[in-house]
């Protein structure tokens, strides 16, 4: 065992920016020691010590047996030293175009230093321009960007129900084009939302293979998770074929098997995955660990085809009296899709006193049906939704695959936006014992760099970007729920970002550090 050790700190010595050996002290600005190291691809913890110099881990040290001096010195006794937690799917823009909420510290409290930004076919186009303003805003972790499909078929077509012509086509070709050399990550889709639902397989083939020529991903709201059209298995296999006709990577946006309809279809989902990996398609998945998930109620209950061309036309056909009839029929199906109107828990809505209250609730209140309800509450305004729809054998069943990786998927008004990987920890390391710790780490850091093809961060390695956190395993929680959605989670008590202290013993130092990743 010494001379292992001794073999790994003079590899380690060979490989720290500051040169090292035996008659001269290596100097560094921060050494992290004394910690239960997870490297984010260990199996377990390390007895090491993590060195930093400027915005770089510059070494790994076997605790104890080596000379390293510091300037600063932090004592991680007893607690969990890892790669800074990546997001790959949240919504956080509004947050980091604003003026105070930029620090992003419902994310950095979580542990999460990189947030991925752009999906479900949402993101900006002009990538250049988001990524331009929000360093110069000044931003508290790191982002990520998707280039959106919805985005540029808005932009060139709008909302209109049909295929793209050859000449729109092209146009947002042209786009993709210019996004994905301006640093995106790949291209995202919500083929469940309205345009994107409104496009055939070919338009995305078509654009995936733009992607595909710059090495980025396809990332992607299925068509379908449950049975609104096509149905989950069906659009699984839409998303593979898009993948295998254009040669690149796909990834799944938050796995799920939604509603009563689709429960138990996990298995036959995992089944179709692992079969097209073994035939060399590259796929991944990522997931957030509660059993509702959460859209605008619109998107929940509406049939797509209302929602075509623009608002007015929307709140004009809801209230055209030749679709009632077949409207209130739809609305009624996707309601029970989701498990009924008590499923359906209003987060977020212009009238609080409606807020916490379900879709049941409000209608018993308003004296008046569900499907009537639903459709006034969309008409007053904006309504956001939490909808209680997954079984948890199903979520269980995604969350032990190798393939699939910690997300938020973060909304307002969902607990999911402040405590989504603390959450994972708690019930499904801690509780259930589903995941080891070192399992959780991986699925949350290196496993989602490794995808989304950052290839300097996610792990404590030499020349890495030094993203750090530092937690205690016995206090690190989740405090928001579905009665408090914006409480920030305990138990991260340090935190470097590009190698500066943004938490320093729990408490947030005011320092926006965070870098636009290409």
């Amino acid at each position: 065992m010494a001379v292992f050790n001794r073999i790994f700190f003079v590899f380690l010595c060979v490989s720290t920016i500051t040169a090292c050996n035996d008659n001269q002290q290596p100097k560094v600005d921060t050494l992290i020691t004394k910690g239960k190291v997870f490297t984010g691809s260990s199996t377990q913890a390390q007895a090491l010590d993590v060195a930093i110099c400027g915005n770089m881990i510059c070494g790994l040290y076997p605790t104890g047996q080596h000379d390293v001096t510091a300037k600063t010195v932090v004592d991680a006794s007893n607690k969990v030293v890892s790669p800074g937690f990546i997001d790959p799917h949240t919504h956080t823009l509004d947050e980091l175009y604003s003026q105070d909420k930029n620090h992003n510290l419902n994310y950095l409290t979580q542990g999460v230093t990189t947030v991925v930004n752009g999906n479900d076919g949402e993101g900006f186009f002009d990538i250049a321009k988001t990524a331009r303003e929000l360093e110069a805003n000044g931003i508290g972790t790191n982002v990520a960007l998707f280039v959106g499909h919805g985005s540029i078929r808005e932009q060139v077509m709008g909302r209109a129900q049909r295929f793209a012509t050859a000449k729109e086509l092209q146009q947002m070709s042209n786009l993709l084009e210019q996004a994905m050399k301006d640093g995106a990550l790949g291209l995202s889709t919500g083929l469940y939302y309205v345009p994107g639902s409104f496009a055939n397989t070919e338009e995305v083939i078509t654009l995936a293979k733009i992607a595909s020529q710059y090495q980025g991903i396809y990332d992607t709201h299925l068509r379908d998770e449950s049975t609104f059209n096509i149905g989950l298995i069906s659009a699984l296999d839409e998303a593979i074929n898009i993948a295998e006709k254009a040669d690149i990577h796909l990834h799944l946006a938050h796995i799920k098997a939604l509603g009563v309809d689709v429960w138990g279809q996990s298995k036959a989902a995992i089944s179709m995955i692992e079969q097209a990996q073994a035939r060399g398609v590259g796929i991944s998945a990522d997931q957030y660990p509660w059993l509702a998930s959460g859209t605008k109620l619109h998107s929940a209950v509406m049939p797509k085809w209302v929602m075509a061309d623009s608002r007015q036309a929307f709140h004009q056909r809801l209230s055209d009296k030749n679709l009632t009839e077949r409207l209130r029929f739809e609305i009624n199906e996707n309601i029970r899709r989701r498990g009924g109107d008590s499923s359906l828990l209003i987060t977020a809505f212009k009238d609080s006193k409606l807020v916490g209250l379900t879709l049941a609730e409000v209608a018993e209140l308003r004296k008046s049906d569900a499907v009537t309800t639903a459709i006034q509450l969309v008409k007053e305004g904006e309504v956001r939704v939490a909808s209680f729809n997954m079984s948890p054998n199903d979520v269980e069943a995604f969350m032990t695959k190798p393939w699939v990786v910690t997300s938020s998927d973060g909304t307002n008004g969902h607990p999911r936006k402040f405590a989504s990987f603390p959450k994972k920890y708690q019930k499904y390391v801690t509780e259930k014992g589903l995941l080891s710790l070192a399992e959780f780490i991986n699925q949350s850091s290196s496993q989602t760099a490794k995808l989304l093809g950052l290839s300097n961060r996610g792990q404590l390695t030499v020349g890495y970007q030094a993203d750090i956190i530092v937690f205690d395993a016995n206090k690190y929680k989740a405090n928001a729920d579905f009665s408090t959605w914006n409480k920030y989670s305990s138990g991260i008590e340090q935190v470097w970002l590009n190698g500066h202290r943004v938490i320093q013993d729990g408490i947030f130092q005011h320092k926006l550090e965070g870098q636009f990743v290409r």
